[in-house]
């Protein structure tokens, strides 16, 4: 994998004359410049992006941003980070670049750059701990214990949770230990501040350690007590860097309207950015269900292409990406499906 480039581009697929490209190793600088140069046969062997930028989603550990020297460099490569799953949900891992085809709009595009690779990953963990989450909230916690276990060991995390309004409760510099001991003295109370929550953990992750960033959020329901509204959060979303996860605990039969919204909210904001939604009617499978989003983090390709017809139009452009009927067995990809093409 590689992480995704907080500071290479504004907008994927955007031609530029400068780019300011911060270079993380002469190994990532290297592949870059083969990029760059358009040297055809070369295989890179590390880097993964969003929507934006040039990037780098074995993991090694990523270099501190400060000090180094930006780049000037011309870039039109679009990097499109997918996961691949079987039928029991499980990453499928052995996929090679013919196996692979991708659509912009209608266009087929020439698949320039092929990866998957295992680097580290920073992590903002939104955990509900509204009074609804009283009898839910050890099995929570035991998911969250499952989610670091088969993570990274070198990604890093903080945790926001959330009840009343959203609230930093360990941040980057606290070890896994020290994590597990803040959530273990938190007693869930007040109401759902859940958009407000994702708002600060988008803010949060905009200084990250690792260029490649995700969110995983645990609630069980709707929110009924934020600032922002869903329209905001959505377009936020929608031109950020983050891929998000969200693990919802809802009443199979509730049909209360703000649990409705937020099963809608939830689908619509990981899938803008390539993560995905679980929805259970009981906890119980909340462990399970945080191991197996911890291990597709870490079971992502990388593909890339220059768009055949390039568009700086400041509009939404589709991408597609689908495994071709060669793999014998029936798989699911979940891929940021558009992005925004900058002015």
């Amino acid at each position: 994998m590689i992480p995704y480039a907080h500071s290479f581009l504004v907008c994927v697929g955007l031609k530029m004359k400068i780019w300011v490209v911060r270079v993380q190793s002469l190994r990532r600088a290297a592949i870059l410049l083969v990029l760059l140069l358009g040297i055809n046969g070369v295989k890179a062997h590390s880097q993964s992006l969003n929507e934006v930028h040039i990037a780098s989603p074995t993991r090694s550990v990523a270099a501190s941003r400060s000090g180094l020297r930006p780049v000037s460099v011309d870039v039109d490569l679009v990097l499109v980070p997918a996961v691949v799953t079987d039928s029991l949900n499980r990453p499928v891992t052995s996929l090679r670049k013919q196996d692979f085809t991708l659509f912009e709009g209608d266009s087929q595009q020439d698949i320039k750059y092929f990866n998957q690779e295992d680097e580290p990953i920073s992590v903002g963990i939104l955990l509900d701990t509204s009074g609804s989450m009283k009898k839910k909230y050890e099995l929570a916690r035991q998911a969250l214990k499952e989610f670091f276990n088969n993570s990274n060991r070198d990604d890093d995390y903080f945790v926001v949770t959330f009840s009343e309004k959203p609230e930093l409760l360990a941040d980057t510099t606290q070890s896994i230990d020290q994590i597990e001991g803040e959530l273990a003295n938190v007693v869930p109370h007040g109401s759902t501040p859940l958009l407000d929550a994702i708002y600060l953990g988008l803010n949060k992750l905009k200084h990250s350690r690792y260029e490649r960033r995700a969110l995983l959020i645990i609630s069980d329901g709707g929110d009924n007590d934020s600032r922002y509204h869903a329209k905001e959060i959505r377009e936020m979303v929608q031109e950020s860097e983050v891929q998000i996860y969200a693990i919802g605990v809802f009443p199979p039969f509730d049909i209360a309207i703000e649990d409705m919204q937020g099963r809608k909210l939830l689908s619509q904001i990981t899938e803008a950015t390539g993560g995905r939604a679980a929805f259970l009617s009981s906890p119980e499978k909340l462990p399970e269900v945080a191991t197996a989003f911890s291990r597709e983090l870490r079971s992502e390709y990388v593909l890339g292409y220059r768009p055949s017809q390039m568009k700086l139009d400041g509009k939404l452009h589709r991408i597609t990406v689908k495994v071709t009927s060669a793999v014998a067995r029936p798989v699911q990809v979940y891929y940021k499906r558009q992005y925004v093409a900058s002015r």
